[in-house]
């Protein structure tokens, strides 16, 4: 840290403003909050009369992994711009950047807080009073925590005053278990986080059915580092050891019989540390005929409970949605997360805060990701798209926090089954085009899928392949990504693929089902007979700040919505489909459609897939 007041060398202005062009950049999207923070600039200015104060001390001590805290603050000379930052390891000055080039003088501040909130939040008096006070939400994230009084705003922090430290009472314990359907239906797979290495403590699940035997299976560890990151922030302010990544197959699952789990690490000396119990439901038999309900979404993000953070519209949706499907998740036994998942942008810590978020889902029912642009994206790193979305994780965050049952997880791209269903999750984030290995595996999942033991063929991807009349699509005249669907449609009419689902884009639209930008048959609330064309849904607005539409009507485009909401998938056997779209705030439903089809009614011909043939033939 440098001492306030002193002035700046002249390669240091050059470093600010740059550093303050990334931060507008990243605001101007509103995705990633704490990159409107120059933490690379802050001074110290420490003032003995101000001083932050945390209780309790200790959390956990019921074996809980969150808590709230309060804080209590005083600044002698307050000012409308201070804030509170919340970080984590307590001892956060203790990590020191690496110079990049010989001009660059060291000791310098390079991690971010894991949250932060102005000091005003709920304190209307304290520019007079300089006294304040927040009750902060803080989950188990292996180390302990501090909160620190800056003034002098986010582009130029000044460091006031650091609290008392704050821990859990085991911070490395087993947390967040995420679920996921394995490379079997019979299969699955149970992945958490915790502090313990296992040259410290081996990890492993006990499950069993539920009041049967128990068994034993063991888990595999992954973890990466700092230069396992491609560029900045995750490889400077946004750092922040990702804990150790453990995942165990739990196999030969009877069809819909109810499990009960729980994660355990068996210590050196022979203790066992335990999580707090869970249950799940087993997938059903491929091709059962029974009741399965599949909520879909993208673009959801992370927002925090206690405010802090949260601007450009994240808080409401993403709480909302996250709240209405735990509510609901009686009635649900799949969800598909396709892309954008927490926005984290770089900044690590806000992996263990999703996954905290959407705890009680992902350790109910299956929780199935896609990879998006915020994953992926960053300049030569073999992405399709060259941006910056990603923060500098290029993808390694998301593949290694959560599983998915691809051949080759790198990639992104893979079939998952749900008794009736078949999901074929494509990646928009390496090349989809004829030719390329994406496409192969495109085609090979739709074709070799049984529509008599599985009618309802589902293809998901991230950004838009297919039809969407948002803004920014409509002024480039293609209503879709770039060439998104000009060789995939001939897939999806070849292969019968009923419906679409794509994030990106936040908001919510339908069409009718559609070939070639033309309507085959009008849209309704209810098709039957022979399939005809693809419908195409955008469910992008699971959270993320809101899409615009382009203002004129487009002759596919049914049903839009500019509001926050998820789409819900129900089989009740395998002539009837029904789709629902509901809002977050409300949960209530907006636009549906049912599909009725016989299995002769797959086998029958549709617009350009009947055999070239004719009477000489």
């Amino acid at each position: 840290l440098r001492e306030g007041g002193k002035s700046m060398r002249p390669w240091a202005w050059v470093a600010a403003v740059t550093w303050m062009a990334v931060c507008t950049a990243a605001a101007a999207h509103g995705e990633q909050p704490l990159s409107r923070i120059a933490v690379e600039r802050t001074t110290l200015a420490v003032d003995d009369a101000a001083h932050v104060k945390a209780s309790p001390a200790v959390l956990g001590l019921e074996g809980q992994d969150s808590g709230w805290v309060e804080v209590e603050f005083l600044h002698p000379d307050p000012s409308g711009d201070d804030w509170i930052g919340v970080f984590s390891p307590a001892n956060f000055s203790a990590a020191i950047c690496e110079p990049e080039n010989k001009r660059q003088y060291p000791p310098v501040l390079c991690t971010a807080p894991i949250k932060y909130q102005f000091a005003k939040f709920k304190n209307d008096g304290y520019g007079k009073s300089g006294k304040g006070y927040l009750k902060l939400q803080l989950i188990n994230q292996r180390e302990d925590f501090s909160f620190a009084l800056f003034s002098g705003g986010l582009l130029k922090p000044k460091l006031i005053a650091v609290s008392n430290k704050v821990t859990f009472v085991n911070p490395k314990a087993p947390v967040y278990p995420r679920l996921a359907q394995g490379k079997s239906w019979n299969e699955m797979t149970v992945t958490w986080t915790s502090g313990y290495d296992i040259k410290e403590a081996v990890p492993f699940v006990e499950w069993g059915e539920k009041a049967g035997r128990q068994f034993l299976s063991p888990a595999g560890t992954l973890t990466f580092d700092r230069n396992s990151m491609c560029g900045a922030p995750a490889r400077t302010v946004g750092w922040r050891h990702p804990g150790y990544i453990h995942t165990s197959y739990l196999k030969d699952l009877w069809p819909d019989s109810m499990y009960t789990y729980r994660l355990g690490h068996r210590l050196p000396n022979g203790t066992r540390v335990w999580s707090k119990s869970y249950s799940f439901k087993a997938s059903p038999y491929p091709g059962q005929d029974s009741l399965q309900r599949v909520v879909i979404f993208g673009d959801m993000g992370k927002a925090e409970a206690d405010g802090s953070n949260e601007y450009n519209n994240f808080q409401p949706g993403s709480l909302n949605t996250t709240n209405q499907i735990i509510r609901d998740l009686d009635n649900i036994d799949m969800v598909v997360h396709i892309g954008d998942i927490c926005y984290a942008n770089g900044y690590l810590s806000q992996w263990d805060q999703f996954t905290a978020q959407i705890e009680p889902i992902a350790s109910t029912v299956p929780y199935m990701i896609g990879s998006g642009n915020h994953e992926r994206d960053w300049p030569g790193t073999g992405s399709f798209y060259g941006n910056l979305d990603s923060g500098g994780e290029c993808g390694v965050p998301a593949q290694t926090v959560f599983y998915t049952p691809a051949e080759n997880r790198a990639n992104f791209w893979y079939a998952t089954d749900y008794g009736m269903f078949r999901f074929c999750i494509a990646h928009t984030e390496e090349d989809w085009r004829p030719g390329t290995e994406q496409y192969k595996f495109i085609e090979h999942c739709l074709s070799s899928v049984d529509r008599q033991k599985q009618p309802w063929l589902i293809f998901l991807a991230h950004r838009v392949l297919g039809y969407s009349s948002n803004s920014y699509y409509g002024f480039e005249g293609t209503f879709e990504e770039p060439m998104g669907r000009e060789a995939l449609q001939e897939l999806w009419q070849k292969y019968k693929v009923d419906l679409a689902f794509y994030g990106h884009v936040h908001n919510y639209e339908r069409t009718c089902p559609v070939y070639q930008s033309q309507c085959v048959v009008n849209a309704s609330n209810h098709y039957s007979g022979p399939f005809q064309a693809t419908t195409h849904v955008v469910v992008g607005g699971a959270g993320a700040s809101l899409s615009d539409f382009i203002t004129s009507k487009i002759q596919w485009s049914h049903f839009r919505d500019f509001d926050h909401g998820f789409g819900k998938l129900t089989a009740f056997n395998h002539s009837s489909l029904l789709f629902e779209y509901k809002k977050s705030r409300d949960g209530n439903v907006y636009d549906h459609f049912t599909i009725s089809r016989d299995y002769r009614d797959v086998l029958a011909c549709s617009i350009d897939n009947c055999p070239r043939t004719s009477l000489a033939s």
